[in-house]
């Protein structure tokens, strides 16, 4: 977006000047008559080709944090009960925010405004900043004039929603740091420990035993191909990254992760509990229960369970109700269908998700230590099963020499 250099006479007379971004000269004089200013000159700020190019790519390649995020919402609800009208809103949340690309879209949602946009309209138009269930919370606040009270609940789902990656990113964090030493140590060993030995074993004219044999032959076949294998290695990889972009390939891999031994209950708990609590804040805010659907088809992070979400649809449109359709459904727990039935029933549905939210963020939370505890074993005896190949293709040579040396 290009840089306008101005100069201006405020309210009381005075020339002031400035920069600010605007996507066209006629944009940067609507910004400034918007600010309360008398535009004098206005003139594009040209900076260097290079610079703007990695200015670019920078606040592509980084995205907004959640805790900014939040940080952003917070400020905005807090001014929005305060009364401070939306465009002054809009710049004091653009002078405070320490984000450049948070900033960025915070201009461009002023212009949009004066230009006659809604707010919700305007948020839309970030869809890599602005989820489309922050931005259908905003529709449903703006609608019902209760602005305020929603954009509470969307900060308290902002926040939960931290807590479960959270929780689920710190649970891998251990095994996946584990796992990287235990690839290192497995290529130290083979590529500069074993060729050491080999040599002496090879000299000394002994018959090896079979793991120094089986050792060897994969570093030799590892020097002899190494090219070959780093070839297929990059084709596998990339060939994965971009079949994972796909639906189909997305569908596969979040199948695969519920599935999982270990890892399977902690995602299918940390969906049951995103279920609840976004849809209970949805159904409170007043949004209808098939934008409910659509808006957790694309917040539940998981294409097997958005993809079930389709069919519910398709189900509440016949006129079955919720609690029906998720009997039918692969991934929902019997507690969320049970207690969904009594809350459709009794009129209490808001109340029941309120109460599956917090048992699965207790779940969740146990779920994630248990994890912990089981894994950290069975890491140990990979660890283990990987050292102890190597030293015994090593050792047992050397036990075997030495008596012929006795």
């Amino acid at each position: 977006m290009p840089i306008f250099s101005y100069q201006a006479i405020n309210q009381s007379g005075a020339t002031i000047s400035g920069s600010l971004e605007a996507e066209s000269l006629e944009a940067a004089n609507l910004m400034l008559m918007g600010n309360g200013l008398i535009p004098d000159k206005v003139r594009v700020q040209k900076a260097p080709g290079l610079q703007r190019f990695f200015e670019t790519l920078a606040g592509r390649l980084r995205p907004v944090r959640v805790p900014e995020l939040i940080l952003f919402t917070k400020q905005f609800r807090t001014m929005i009960r305060a009364g401070i009208p939306m465009l002054t809103l809009l710049r004091t949340l653009e002078t405070q925010s320490e984000d450049p690309r948070l900033k960025k879209v915070v201009i461009a949602m002023e212009q949009d405004i004066t230009r006659g946009a809604s707010l919700h309209e305007a948020f839309r138009k970030h869809p890599a900043v602005f989820s489309p269930l922050y931005c259908s919370m905003v529709r449903a606040g703006e609608a019902s004039g209760a602005l305020p009270e929603v954009m509470d609940r969307l900060i308290y789902i902002l926040e939960h929603e931290h807590k479960i990656r959270s929780e689920i990113r710190s649970a891998l964090q251990y095994p996946a740091i584990v796992l990287a030493f235990l690839a290192l140590a497995f290529f130290i060993l083979l590529t500069y420990v074993i060729p050491k030995f080999s040599a002496i074993f090879l000299r000394s004219g002994l018959e090896l035993p079979l793991l120094t044999r089986i050792t060897i032959m994969i570093y030799d076949l590892f020097m002899a191909y190494w090219i070959i294998m780093a070839v297929v290695l990059v084709t596998a990889v990339t060939f994965l990254v971009l079949f994972l972009r796909t639906e189909n390939g997305r569908l596969q891999k979040d199948t695969l992760l519920l599935n999982l031994p270990l890892l399977g209950p902690l995602f299918r708990k940390a969906a049951m509990a995103r279920f609840a609590s976004i849809f209970s804040i949805l159904q409170s805010s007043g949004v209808a229960i098939l934008d409910s659907m659509r808006i957790l088809a694309d917040t539940v992070n998981n294409s097997a369970i958005a993809r079930e979400f389709t069919q519910l649809m398709e189900r509440l449109e016949e006129g079955r109700g919720i609690a029906e359709p998720l009997r039918q459904s692969r991934y929902f727990t019997p507690i969320v269908i049970n207690m969904t039935a009594i809350g459709e029933e009794s009129g209490n549905l808001e109340e029941m998700l309120n109460e599956i939210a917090a048992h699965y963020d207790w779940e969740l939370s146990h779920a994630v230590k248990r994890f912990n505890d089981s894994l950290g074993p069975i890491l140990i005896v990979g660890m283990a099963i990987v050292i102890g190949f190597f030293a015994l293709a090593i050792y047992m040579p050397m036990w075997d020499l030495s008596r012929v040396v006795r």
